[in-house]
Order: C-alpha cells, then sequence, then structure tokens
C-alpha cells in the first residue's frame, strides 16, 4: 500500500491518533515493535496558529518516528489553512485531517466529527488543506456519519477523493455511537468496493489483536488497519499482528520482565521528552495496561500513581521485578 510516495508495504499497521497518548515516546516504542506508520495526539489548528508552546511540542518528533503524520483539527477555514502550512513546516511524511473526533467540546465548534453535518464544509475544509500543505501528502480520519440516518460514507471518500486526500481512515462507528456498541465492519467493506473509489482505505474499529486484525482485512478488504486503544500498554500488537498475518502463528505474549521492562523504557523517553514533572504524570495513562493481569500489579500501580519523579517509579519495577511473590495471576 502506498500513501502518494510513502511505501507502507502489504497490510500496513497504523497507530490510531490519541489524545495524551501517542505523544512521540509512545509513538517511538510503537515503531520499534512494528506499527508501519505512527500519528500524533490530534492538535488544535486554532493553537498552532497561535503559535502555542502546547502544540509546537506536540509536533516535535525523532527521524526514527517515521513515516510519521501530524494530525489536525479545527473548524475554520482560514485557522486550517494556516495550520497546515506550520504543520508541513516541521517536516512530517503526512498532514492527517480528523472530521472523527465525537466529543462535544469539539464538535459544537464544527470540527472533528461535526464536519459530519455539514459535509460541504468538510470538502472546501479538506482541499484548503491539500492545497497548503502542496507537496505533502494528506489523508483524513473520520467516522461512518453523524447518526445511522447520515452514513453516506462511500459518498464522503469519493468527495474527499477528488479534492486531492490520498488515503482515508474510517472508524466504523457514527458520531452518535461514540465508542460504544459493535464497530461495523460491513461498511468497511462497502467502503473498499466503491465504484471508482482508488485512494487507500483504512479501517479503524474493535481490532484488539492479532486475530481481529487478520480479520478485518480479509472480511472488509481495507487496505490497512489502524489499532488504536489496543495498543495502549500493549505496543506488541503489532508485531504480533505481523507475524500473524505472514506465517498464521501467534507469538507468545511477552513476560512480566518484557513488560516491565518496556514500561521502564517509555517513562525514561517520557522524561527525556516532556521534562520529569510531566513526563511522569502523562505515563499514568499507561501502567494499568502495561501491568494487566499480572498478581498484585493493581499494588504496584497504586504505589507509581502516588510517585512525582522517574527514579522512584523506576526503583519500584525493578523492586517488583525482584519480588518472587509477584507472577502472573
Amino acid at each position: 500500500m502506498k500513501i502518494d510516495q510513502i511505501d507502507l508495504g502489504n497490510r500496513p499497521l497504523f497507530l490510531a491518533p490519541m489524545e495524551d497518548v501517542t505523544d512521540s515516546p509512545f509513538r517511538q516504542i510503537c515503531r520499534k515493535k512494528g506499527a508501519d506508520i505512527v500519528y500524533t495526539e490530534f492538535i488544535s489548528s486554532e493553537a498552532i496558529i497561535r503559535d502555542s508552546d502546547i502544540a509546537q511540542h506536540k509536533m516535535d518528533f525523532t527521524e526514527m518516528e517515521r513515516p510519521f503524520g501530524i494530525q489536525i483539527f479545527g473548524g475554520r477555514e482560514e485557522a486550517m489553512e494556516g495550520a497546515t502550512k506550520v504543520a508541513v513546516a516541521n517536516n512530517p511524511d503526512v498532514v492527517d485531517i480528523n472530521f472523527g473526533c465525537p466529543v462535544y467540546k469539539i464538535v459544537k465548534k464544527g470540527a472533528g466529527a461535526g464536519c459530519l453535518k455539514d459535509l460541504n464544509m468538510m470538502e472546501r475544509m479538506a482541499g484548503t488543506v491539500v492545497d497548503a500543505a502542496g507537496d505533502f501528502p494528506v489523508t483524513v480520519k473520520t467516522r461512518l456519519g453523524w447518526d445511522d440516518q447520515s452514513i453516506r460514507i462511500q459518498e464522503v471518500a469519493l468527495m474527499l477523493q477528488s479534492v486531492g486526500v490520498k488515503a482515508l481512515t474510517v472508524h466504523a462507528r457514527t458520531r452518535s455511537q461514540k465508542y460504544k456498541g459493535d464497530a461495523r465492519w460491513e461498511y468497511l467493506k462497502k467502503l473498499a468496493n466503491t465504484p471508482g473509489l482508488e485512494i487507500p482505505i483504512i479501517g479503524n474499529g474493535d481490532v484488539t489483536s492479532p486475530e481481529s486484525a487478520k480479520k478485518m482485512f480479509d472480511k472488509t478488504g481495507v487496505d490497512g488497519v489502524m489499532i488504536g486503544r489496543g495498543a495502549i500498554g500493549n505496543p506488541w500488537i503489532f508485531e504480533q499482528t505481523r507475524h500473524y498475518l505472514e506465517t498464521g502463528e501467534l507469538l507468545p505474549d511477552p513476560t512480566i520482565q518484557e513488560r516491565l521492562d518496556l514500561c521502564a523504557e517509555q517513562l525514561r523517553l517520557s522524561v527525556e521528552h516532556h521534562g520529569e514533572r510531566y513526563g511522569v504524570i502523562i505515563m499514568k495513562k499507561h501502567y494499568g495496561q502495561y501491568l494487566k493481569g499480572i498478581r498484585n500489579g493493581k499494588k504496584l500501580r497504586g504505589e507509581i500513581m502516588n510517585e512525582k519523579e522517574m527514579q522512584p517509579v523506576l526503583e519500584l519495577l525493578l523492586n517488583f521485578k525482584e519480588e518472587k511473590l509477584y507472577a502472573v495471576a
């Protein structure tokens, strides 16, 4: 599969952009563990054009993260145009537009999934970003529609293709569903078989294991699969899925030692990237999944959550590894 000139190979695996999750340290870990392309958290176009330090920090990346995309969102064409120019000045591989975030404070401004209520605006916005991006490929992430009465995803895909979007990721739920209920993969299959649609389609929703990733590829015919929440605290899902797609064999789950070691590595990267205070805080979103299923893991997590500096957390992890009472339940 190719996004413009970016060759991602056969049946590529994408790391989904997730707020307060897909920062540079986590992206580095996921690329190391086999993600074929990674994206930033979604970044407000208004914050970007105001030259916000936070927005710029979210766009920072290391070369080992490539191929790498910056995802932006907004409800004003002028802001999206300006934000795109700033984003491409950071030299990513892709600029991605978020037309899918279901959060009320986002959609009430016509951004994120709010664009699904006004497809003319979505078309104008996408075209504006494509023009502002110049030679940089633009991709889009969206949902099936606003609600069950407004699912027009095939029409949306053709429209986005016509203004120059190079690939489309679809979370197979409506905005009304948010993250509830099952993802409706049947619409991904319809989309993949849409006459005249030539841009790659990436499926997203309910992929939490190698088996479910393969099932999405097989049942829908999508060109790529995007993994979101299933990767939190479990970056091995990418290498496990790649191995399963290529051999039909399931790799063993990581050992307790491997899980604790990778957690510690991500913590070190987090502190290096964000500074000690925020680097320790942001990692709190990851501990629960790294420690899931480990006997007394909840106790360890509780102790870690009270710490404000990196070294005590690392010591807790090391002590945990040495304590014979701790084992997989």
